[in-house]
């Protein structure tokens, strides 16, 4: 697990208010759900089959000898939370999520075992639409963070009887070769067959390159559907490949699913990942509700946007208050508050601790600060302040207190 000091954070802060405006203007709300969950809502939702539920989760039981997991992921936990709330009774939903989630995997650069995820479900839409918003919406903040290195691949799961059929067709073809699989692929081959071909063994590759393609199996309303989110694509204007062998790790998806891949990050490929989950709520105990989304790490996501040249932007104080001497430091206080009243998204930092003009002036210079405002016994008098310039030429001059807040505004542009 991993600590996020604040030199990092605050291009968290920046990545993260991107993309939260991105999903809210498409009509999204935010959704808070707990980092615990009764195991049972992953195990039924996400597998039994998959790694995630064998070898990933945190699981325990508590005083009550209830066994809970920590969140390894946010769909499941959304949907019961849909069904435990009512939220889907005659109501389609437009729901995001952000928080942290849990697995117990191999450590590595931009994968831990507590990691950050953003979460957008839409329950209720049947259509191929809500699947090419979903993705036209990724593209969009792609743009908005200055992202580039990305493609979209897409495939279709088909339909459950589809994907039962194609099932029985990748246990007939591997198990032909079953003497050439791998250990995890072997162990997959009786529970779920379509997992195999999300091996990232090489050795396995020219295998998962020979086996049947679900695309050759699909009934005509899967394939409709299918044609209808490739021309949505095409008319917005959004590029994808489609990818055959794209399944995704997850048990509960069926129809669309897509992954945003970068090769910018060196092996961790997937940035942003989801698809359709038609059968999910029903199988939690729900009414039958079709539904879509999509997950993105943000640790990756904060890599990607660093690899790409972004950065935290203005994250120094604005201005830094020099309030030199005991006397002073009262009237100090009142203009660090006065300018945050009049300019909200000022930053504003005051000398706390005391000091004399000299290293405070040295401490305002280090905060990085565009200006220093300086407050001494004689400014009090005359109900004025200093402005001094930290990172400019300029001559420092006195400004009223009561100016102070238009003149800042002026020199820094807000």
């Amino acid at each position: 697990m991993n600590d996020i000091l604040p030199e990092v954070s605050a291009t968290w802060q920046r990545v993260e208010s991107i993309v939260c405006e991105v999903i809210e203007s498409y009509g999204y709300r935010e959704i808070r759900l707990p980092v615990l969950e009764h195991t049972d809502v992953f195990a039924r939702a996400i597998g039994d089959a998959t790694d995630i539920v064998e070898k990933e989760m945190y699981t325990f039981r508590d005083r009550n000898d209830e066994s809970l997991t920590m969140r390894p992921e946010a769909t499941a936990g959304m949907v019961r939370a849909g069904i435990t709330n009512g939220l889907f009774h005659n109501q389609r939903q437009k729901l995001w999520t952000l928080g942290p989630m849990f697995r117990y995997e191999k450590p590595q650069k931009g994968r831990y075992r507590q990691f950050h995820q953003f979460d957008v479900e839409a329950m209720g839409y049947p259509g191929p639409d809500i699947d090419a918003e979903l993705m036209i919406m990724c593209a969009r903040m792609w743009e908005r963070l200055g992202l580039s290195r990305l493609w979209l691949e897409i495939n279709t799961l088909g339909s459950p009887e589809t994907r039962a059929k194609y099932r029985d067709e990748l246990v007939s073809y591997f198990s032909a070769v079953k003497s050439q699989l791998d250990e995890d692929s072997i162990r997959r081959l009786g529970k779920n067959p379509l997992r195999i071909l999300d091996s990232k063994n090489p050795e396995m590759q020219e295998l998962i390159a020979a086996a049947p393609v679900m695309t050759d199996y699909l009934d005509g309303e899967s394939a409709a559907h299918f044609e209808r989110l490739k021309a949505l694509l095409d008319a917005a204007g959004v590029p994808y490949v489609v990818n055959p062998r794209l399944v995704r790790g997850l048990d509960y998806y069926n129809l669309t699913v897509f992954e945003w891949i970068t090769d910018a990050l060196g092996s961790q490929g997937a940035v942003c990942a989801g698809g359709r989950y038609d059968g999910l709520v029903e199988k939690l105990g729900g009414r039958s509700t079709p539904a879509i989304g999509w997950a993105m790490g943000v640790e990756r996501l904060v890599a990607l946007y660093e690899a790409c040249g972004g950065d935290a932007g203005q994250s120094a104080p604005d201005v830094y208050i020099v309030a030199v001497g005991d006397a002073a430091f009262p009237a100090g206080m009142a203009a660090a508050e006065n300018l945050r009243d009049a300019m909200p998204a000022l930053k504003v930092e005051l000398n706390l601790g005391g000091g004399n003009f000299k290293s405070q002036l040295k401490r305002a210079d280090k905060s990085g600060a565009a200006y220093a405002v300086v407050i001494g016994e004689d400014e009090m008098l005359r109900k004025e302040a200093g402005l001094k310039p930290l990172r400019t030429a300029e001559d420092q001059t006195s400004v009223a207190l009561d100016e102070l807040a238009r003149t800042l505004a002026e020199r820094l542009k807000r």
